[in-house]
Order: structure tokens, then C-alpha cells, then sequence
């Protein structure tokens, strides 16, 4: 029986594998996303309602939204409070209206919850997920609450993405909390069960979604590392807790300027407490959960998959030497601004003119080397150093062409700082 499913976070990494798998099994499926140019590039031909669930905290929010819906699929969520993220109103006060808005239509719902989504879990992510799964519980609404293990997928996000990072390093395994025990699921077995409880032929309930056994970290590494024939690490260093640490509060600080790290201090917590559950609930409706190696197995790894691993692990360094170098161009402008004017005055510029326009271009440097850090601005900033660095080159060709043959290549040095720029721009695109 076909159905109308509205998927909420549709554009996301579990979203949209939903909704392409809900569209293969001729059901009508709408999404809803924040962003809707986002989501017409990542589901073509997908209808969308356009909302933030940050907005839709009380039941008369979601009137609109749920116009000629059979069920709701949650897939929407966030790892931590940043600068476009609200734990308290994603996870829980707009899924406790969702619940109440969908048991007065009659109207079911799944929802994408997290193993270890306790009341007294060690996270405000752990808390707040538990908080809204147990509005939804109280709703009365018709309700699959599923609680999947680390997700695998065909693509990469987040955790996924992550094990590829590490398994991209070449010849050294760096690895912290290497002994946690981890639970999988592979996307396509997530996808299935979601499907079996849109059509109704899985019961009303709650489940695990996780492989029979854990394995520790390390070995999920090694497996994602064979998977993607990298060759095994020569080397493997355990690192210690205060790097972690660190690590993870730089990552946070980031985290209030729109970057989402699977590194933060949540995502640590949670990975040092186990990614576990109980499989038996799910295999008592004589179905199981795919092992890792069997998930590895039904995916291709290929090319872009291994160029995809090395590139998410390059991208945080080239975005860093970007910063760095634009920010050390303008910080030495401006302090040997006299010296960096002589060149101008040697075709002819005044002295008061030559500083000033070292000055004003050293701050223009400073601006964009800085504008890199906040996530929004990052790649409109790249753009802004090509234009800036083609300015450069133009002007110093007309003016000082003989600095093209200068033994220290200032301005054949431009080139591939521009090129690293185009470069960061195309990363920096994340669905």
C-alpha cells in the first residue's frame, strides 16, 4: 500500500538515503528542509516544505507540514549547540508538538532516535534525544522508535566520514579510545526496516539497530581501511587523552562558528561510552542486522570513494595553511608596511600613497584570512582571495613586471595559493 511519508531532515545523510529508498518502493514522499536549494540539489524532483524545526515547537506549528500525510519519518537532527543548531528545540520540544499534531490526524510516526538516548546520559545530545522520545511516547501517536548503531553508508557523513579520515592516513594509524566497543548498521539494512514500518509489515515498537557482536574501534578502522584498499598502517600510535581533549575543544570552539566536526566534544563522549545496543528485539520479528563485514561487502568501494577519504582529510589542513598564509601576508604588511611601500615607490608612487595602499591591502589580507573561520563566509572568502590574488598579479604585471623574475617568485608563489583557494572551494560543499 502506498503511502504519503513526509522525512524530516530529508536532505541529510540517513534522510535522503530514506527517501530515495521510499521512492523505490513507490510510496509519495515530501521532505522538509531549511534550506531548500540545498535540498534540489541533493533530492532532484523531491517536493520540499520549507521549515526550520527550530519554529515548529507547538502543535498548530505543523498544520502545514503535515497536509495530506500518512506518516512522518524523523531523520532531522544535531550533534551539539552551535551557531545554526538548538538540541532543545530540534530534538525535543518540536518532536513533543510533532507527537501531539500527528495523534490528533491519526498520522504515524518514525522516529530516528540514538542508542544510549537516556535521561541521565552524560550528553545534552544523549538528553535531549531522550526527551523527545519520551514526549513522543506520552503523544499516544503511532510510533517506531529505532535506535541504529554507527551508521555505514555508501556515502560518507559524520561518523562514516570520520573512519574514512582515519583510515586515509598513510603508513601511521593514529587512533584514540581504539578499545570502545562499536556496533554498525549498514544504510541499506537501516533504509529496509524503515520501509517494513511505512508499510506496516514491521509491529509498532521500539528497536536496536546494531550487528549481533561490537568490535572496538580499532577494528572498525582496520575494516573500513581494507574496505578501501589503503594499505595497513606500518604504524599505529594511541593517542593520549589530553591530545583528544584538546582536539575536541578546538572543535567546539569551531563548532560556534557553523563547523560541525564529527571531532567535538559530544561526538568523544558519546564514542567513549560505546556505540552499543540490544539486537534481539529487532531479531525476534525474524529479521537481523547486516555485520560489518557483510556491509562492506554489498558496497563498491571505487575511486571516488578513496579520493572522497583523502580529500575530507586534507580539507581541514589546506583550509588552516589558507588562513595562516593570508593572515601572515597581511600581519607582515602591516608591519613592515615602509619596507613593502618601497617597491611602489620605485615606479614612481608618493610615499604617504605607497603606505597607505600597502596598508589597505595588507587588511584586506587580514579579512579574508579570517573570514575563512566562519563557515558561512568560508566560500565566498575563496572566491574573494582569487579575485584578490588575479587583482594582485595584474597590477603588479603592469607596474612592477620585473618582480615575475624575482629569484623569490613573490608573485609565482600567488599561483598555487589561488589554486588552493578553488580547491577549498569545491570541499567546502557538504551534502
Amino acid at each position: 500500500m502506498s503511502s504519503h511519508v513526509l522525512v524530516l531532515g530529508a536532505y541529510g545523510f540517513i534522510g535522503s538515503a530514506v527517501v530515495r529508498t521510499l521512492k523505490q518502493c513507490d510510496h509519495t514522499v515530501t521532505g522538509v528542509a531549511r534550506r531548500p536549494r540545498v535540498a534540489a540539489r541533493v533530492l532532484p524532483g523531491v517536493p520540499v516544505r520549507v521549515a526550520d524545526l527550530r519554529a515548529l515547537t507547538a502543535p498548530a506549528d505543523w498544520s502545514d507540514p503535515l497536509q495530506d500525510i500518512d506518516v512522518v519519518i524523523n531523520c532531522a537532527g544535531a550533534l551539539q549547540d552551535g551557531g545554526e543548531d538548538d538540541l532543545e528545540a530540534v530534538h525535543h520540544h518540536a518532536i513533543a508538538a510533532l507527537g501531539t499534531a500527528c495523534a490528533l490526524r491519526d498520522i504515524a510516526v518514525i522516529q530516528i532516535s540514538a542508542g544510549g538516548a537516556q535521561p541521565g546520559a552524560s550528553t545534552e545530545f544523549m538528553q535531549s534525544k531522550a526527551r523527545g522520545d519520551a514526549a513522543l511516547r506520552r503523544s499516544g501517536v503511532s510510533l517506531h522508535l529505532l535506535r541504529p548503531g554507527l551508521v555505514i553508508g555508501q556515502s560518507a557523513y559524520g561518523g562514516t566520514a570520520l573512519l574514512r579520515m582515519l583510515a586515509a592516513i598513510p603508513y601511521v594509524q593514529p587512533l584514540a579510545l581504539g578499545q570502545v566497543p562499536v556496533q554498525c548498521v549498514g544504510m541499506s539494512d537501516l533504509c529496509r526496516v524503515i520501509a517494513d514500518a511505512v508499510s506496516g509489515s514491521l509491529p509498532s515498537g521500539e528497536y536496536d539497530l546494531v550487528e549481533d557482536n561490537p568490535r572496538d574501534l580499532a577494528g572498525v578502522v582496520e575494516l573500513t581501511r581494507v574496505w578501501l584498499r589503503f594499505r595497513s598502517a606500518r604504524w599505529e600510535i594511541d593517542l593520549p587523552g589530553w591530545m583528544t581533549t584538546v582536539i575536541s575543544r578546538c572543535a567546539d570552539m569551531l563548532g560556534h562558528l557553523g563547523w560541525r566536526s564529527p571531532l567535538r566534544g559530544t561526538a568523544l563522549t558519546v564514542l567513549r561510552e560505546g556505540v552499543t545496543g540490544d539486537p534481539r528485539a529487532y531479531a525476534a520479528t525474524g529479521e537481523r542486522i547486516h555485520s560489518l563485514p557483510e556491509i562492506y561487502a554489498r558496497y563498491e568501494c571505487t575511486r571516488a570513494e578513496r579520493q572522497a577519504a583523502r580529500l575530507s582529510l586534507l580539507m581541514p589542513l589546506i583550509l588552516a595553511v589558507l588562513c595562516l598564509f593570508w593572515c601572515l601576508s597581511g600581519a607582515i604588511g602591516l608591519l613592515r608596511a615602509d619596507t613593502a611601500a618601497e617597491v611602489l615607490r620605485e615606479t614612481g608612487w608618493g610615499s604617504s600613497l605607497a603606505v597607505a595602499a600597502v596598508i589597505i591591502w595588507s587588511c584586506v589580507d587580514l579579512v579574508l584570512g579570517a573570514a575563512l573561520l566562519w563557515r558561512r563566509w568560508a566560500a565566498r572568502a575563496c572566491m574573494a582571495q582569487l579575485i584578490v590574488s588575479g587583482t594582485y598579479l595584474l597590477a603588479a604585471s603592469l607596474m612592477v613586471p620585473q618582480l615575475w623574475a624575482d629569484p623569490l617568485g613573490p608573485l609565482i608563489k600567488v599561483l598555487p595559493a589561488a589554486m588552493l583557494s578553488v580547491v577549498l572551494y569545491m570541499l567546502l560543499e557538504d551534502r
